[in-house]
């Protein structure tokens, strides 16, 4: 016979505290954010000391025996709760039944200078939680070594930031926070190519890589999805690039935009007198 339900109301105290973490002011003062899915969950599961607790329907927890298993053996609380309880803490229309209540992951931008990146993305004024995440996705699955949110940048910890990431956000480090101008120098300073990805700029991302400027370490800044990048902003690159529109689009969206740009520098980074050596299949 299937467990009951041990979370029924929607107002108990645990349901209540997980529900509040929808809200920024209350995921920074608890520093603790929400994971919804079984993608999501597992992935916390796996970050070390990051699950906290795991909220699950009845028919969730048997489905994802595996997944409820991890929790647990991570250390996080297990709690089967009622369907409704769930649809009340979750932030999506149709809840898949998982939510994890999860401690904050950024990393400090100076421990992320120390570990010498060879590929970054740099997130500058972007302020749609659905195109963060997804940059992030696109930066994790070309091979990045970090992610840098700007201070004017949206909410990290944001439920469509976190969803859209599909799991990213526990693979690789991110900065949160940090001015632009402290990223762009610091950098620099560690031997990082700053390159400003702008429909506008004077380098053509073809030419960049048939002159094989492309190899070296090299940190991308992308834009507000509306205005782009300041000029102030894109003074302080060593390059200002372009993607190629070959057909008759007008532009090409952020997310877009990023995963061309974040894979043309790794596949430069890893052929031969790139800064990485060729890896095998």
């Amino acid at each position: 016979m299937p467990a009951a339900p041990e979370l029924i109301s929607p107002k108990s105290p645990r349901v209540s505290a997980a529900r509040r973490l929808a809200k920024r002011n209350f995921r920074g003062k608890e520093r603790l954010f929400l994971a919804e899915g079984p993608q999501a969950v597992r992935e916390a599961a796996g970050h070390a000391e990051t699950l906290v607790e795991l909220f699950a329907t009845v028919d969730a927890a048997e489905r994802y025996a595996d997944i409820v298993g991890e929790a647990r053996a991570a250390g996080a609380r297990v709690h089967l709760a009622d369907e409704d309880v769930i649809a009340d803490i979750s932030t999506t229309v149709t809840p898949q039944g998982l939510v994890g209540v999860c401690r904050f992951l950024d990393t400090p931008f100076a421990r992320i200078l120390a570990a010498r990146p060879k590929l970054v993305a740099v997130l500058a004024h972007v302020r749609d939680p659905g195109n963060a995440g997804t940059v992030l996705r696109c930066a994790d699955a070309a091979g990045a070594e970090a992610v840098i949110l700007t201070d004017a940048s949206v909410d990290l910890y944001n439920p469509k930031c976190v969803r859209a990431s599909v799991g990213s956000l526990f693979h690789l480090p991110v900065a949160v926070g940090v001015p632009v101008e402290q990223a762009v120098q610091g950098l620099k300073d560690a031997g990082v190519r700053i390159l400003a990805a702008d429909g506008a700029g004077e380098d053509d991302l073809d030419t960049e890589l048939d002159k094989g400027a492309m190899g070296t370490p090299s940190a991308w800044v992308f834009g507000n999805e509306a205005w782009g990048l300041p000029e102030e902003t894109r003074a302080l690159a060593d390059a200002v690039v372009r993607v190629p529109i070959h057909g008759r689009a007008e532009s090409l969206n952020l997310a877009t935009a990023a995963a061309v740009c974040l894979y043309a520098s790794a596949r430069a980074q890893r052929a031969a007198g790139g800064c990485r050596s060729v890896t095998s299949s």
